[in-house]
């Protein structure tokens, strides 16, 4: 793949959103440095998707920044691997108070990367932005398996792509904060929403609300079950 003219790369970035805090806040956050930033959402077959997609819409038409331009969904699905899995059945989802390492889901950023790194290098995108924040345990996370990934995605695709990860040093109550001014209610974090709305019980859910409570932050979102923790 031959490098296009420099106009169609120069300062642009494509930002992998879920519609969640850390994902939204980051689109965000590089709009204000960056000329172009295009959302990429990628469907996998996850229980949640639909409800998350609708409010990645409403929250990126709230900001209405001219430089975010519309989200791009791709799709790539993983419920023929993931056959009985939580994320695809539903049941047994983490629960409120259980650990972060109950919610890995196995190789997702070697399938988000790898269907949004072909995207990028037939539009001529340099870079690929993630919200991972400092506390994230996995080992498809790591600084090495990006350093790896940006490589070998980079060299399959003739074409040069840079990962960053902008928030590696903060945590969920430093998102918060920086993203205070920004309609946050209009993010969505759960992964078994009821309705539209989520559920208030499920590990990222918690998750949420402790960062709003820490950051001393009134969270707005509403919550099938109301905990009330700020």
């Amino acid at each position: 793949m031959q490098p296009p003219p420099t106009n169609l790369t120069q300062d642009s970035v494509c930002v992998l959103v879920s519609g969640g805090l850390d994902s939204a806040v980051l689109t965000w956050h590089l709009a204000q440095t960056t000329e172009r930033v295009v959302p990429v959402y990628v469907r996998t077959g996850m229980v949640w998707e639909d409800v998350e997609y609708r409010w990645l819409e409403r929250f990126l038409a709230a900001i209405a920044s001219p430089r975010i331009q519309a989200v791009i969904p791709l799709e790539f699905p993983l419920r023929d691997i993931y056959a009985s899995h939580w994320s695809v059945g539903g049941a047994g989802a983490p629960a409120f108070d259980d650990p972060d390492e109950t919610v890995y889901l196995p190789g997702r950023n070697i399938i988000l990367l790898a269907k949004t790194a072909v995207f990028c290098g037939l539009n001529h995108i340099p870079r690929i932005a993630m919200g991972h924040l400092a506390a994230n345990p996995f080992p498809d996370a790591t600084d090495s398996f990006m350093t790896t990934m940006a490589a070998v995605l980079g060299a399959g695709l003739d074409w040069p792509l840079h990962i960053e990860r902008p928030f590696t040093t903060k945590h969920k109550v430093d998102v918060v904060r920086l993203g205070a001014a920004l309609p946050l209610e209009l993010t969505f974090s759960c992964i078994r929403p009821v309705g539209d709305l989520h559920c208030g019980d499920c590990n990222k859910c918690a998750e949420r609300q402790q960062g709003f409570a820490e950051a001393g932050i009134l969270d707005r979102t509403q919550y099938a079950r109301e905990r009330g923790l700020v």
